[in-house]
């Protein structure tokens, strides 16, 4: 099942529940969803999906990092957003396992003593496996804590 059916499931769901927020939510993904299909002219692959879910994330943890401090009412749609759209975004890479994906890479590589100057071949090996999986900005920072040792 791919994950515009099952958001237009959940969505129905939370129409007979008059679950608004979480209707509302969830009809910006699968619109989001739904153009990005248009835009591609044929169906997205779950690695498509799970970036645009990841996106729309992003997009909404900026929101409420912008919100002035005294609109609690937009912090706290905003969390509800998120908590709506974390179920359906894949399960995100703790630090540990990127730390052992960097590890890899510079095996595969074989670089013994990582400096600052392999960090764009180690990102250029590293990003593909981690991509979706884990924020990028999290990655960068770890393969800097890495290299810079």
């Amino acid at each position: 099942m791919s994950k515009i059916d099952e958001i237009r499931k959940e969505m129905m769901q939370a129409m007979k529940a008059k679950d608004k927020v979480r209707k509302e939510s969830l009809s910006m993904v699968l619109s989001a969803l739904k153009n990005a299909a248009i835009d591609k002219r044929e169906d997205l692959t779950e690695a498509e999906e799970n970036a645009i879910i990841a996106r729309e994330i992003k997009q909404t943890k900026e929101t409420k990092d912008s919100c002035p401090a005294d609109r609690t009412d937009i912090m706290e749609e905003c969390d509800a957003r998120l908590a709506v759209l974390k179920e359906f975004a894949p399960e995100e890479m703790s630090e540990e396992q990127i730390k052992a994906e960097i590890k890899a890479v510079l095996e595969e590589l074989g670089i013994d003593a990582p400096t600052m100057k392999n960090k764009g071949q180690v990102m250029k090996n590293l990003m593909p496996r981690v991509k979706g999986k884990s924020d990028g900005k999290l990655v960068n920072q770890l393969v800097s804590q890495v290299l810079g040792n």
